[in-house]
């Protein structure tokens, strides 16, 4: 008669178990869970594609446009107020290389941080080589608020107020900072940061073309 108590203890003690292990199991995989939502977040928040990793890229890019006016500065005061103009250029590369090595050696500055740009040779001309930004050749230093230069763009036609001047979904062209816009700097040295979107008419005058660095 005692077979009957001992085996239902038995068998409670193995429901314990598997209950215990199942219990074990559970938390398990709400931990592996939790990790994973973890590391989405972060890379949403810090990922180079992130918004506010961007953002402080464009912070470094406006630094860089800042070193480079610099050095066009320079040259428009060698050149009767007129910035590098080479004839028949078509990429931003061609005009720009006139900069490197007389007005400046430094060629780090060309490379935008919020690219995967490969490093340039110091002092030496980048004219063959790829560049981070977009060049309106054919300005004069007198011009004032006109667009200079700016992160790389969609294309290279005038834009007017609200058209597209940066990539909208982090594709080429235009994607230095993703889809976050980009910097767009004028003849008096002021870089302004904005979306992707022209917040003002960026025109072409007479004499004047806009030149994106190579694909």
């Amino acid at each position: 008669m005692s077979i009957v108590p001992n085996a239902a203890l038995r068998l409670s003690g193995t429901r314990h178990i598997f209950s215990s292990s199942s219990a074990a199991a559970f938390s398990l995989v709400e931990l592996l869970i939790t990790m994973a939502l973890i590391l989405i977040m972060f890379v949403m928040l810090y990922g180079k594609s992130s918004k506010r990793f961007q953002h402080e890229q464009k912070q470094a890019c406006q630094g860089n446009l800042q070193n480079i006016y610099v050095a066009l500065q320079m040259y428009a005061n060698d050149g009767n107020g007129l910035f590098p103009v080479k004839k028949d250029a078509t990429t931003s590369e061609q005009a720009l290389a006139m900069l490197v090595p007389r007005y400046t050696t430094v060629t780090a500055p060309f490379i935008c941080p919020g690219t995967k740009g490969s490093p340039l040779p110091e002092g030496e001309s980048f004219e063959k080589r790829r560049i981070s930004y977009a060049y309106y050749m054919g300005r004069r230093s007198t011009e004032g608020t006109a667009p200079l230069m700016s992160d790389a763009q969609v294309n290279n036609e005038p834009k007017l107020k609200g058209q597209q001047v940066f990539s909208p979904d982090g594709k080429k062209p235009g994607n230095n900072h993703h889809k976050y816009g980009g910097n767009i700097m004028s003849c008096d040295g002021n870089v302004e940061m904005i979306q992707t979107k022209a917040p003002v008419s960026l025109l072409l005058t007479q004499g004047v073309v806009l030149l994106n660095p190579k694909p």
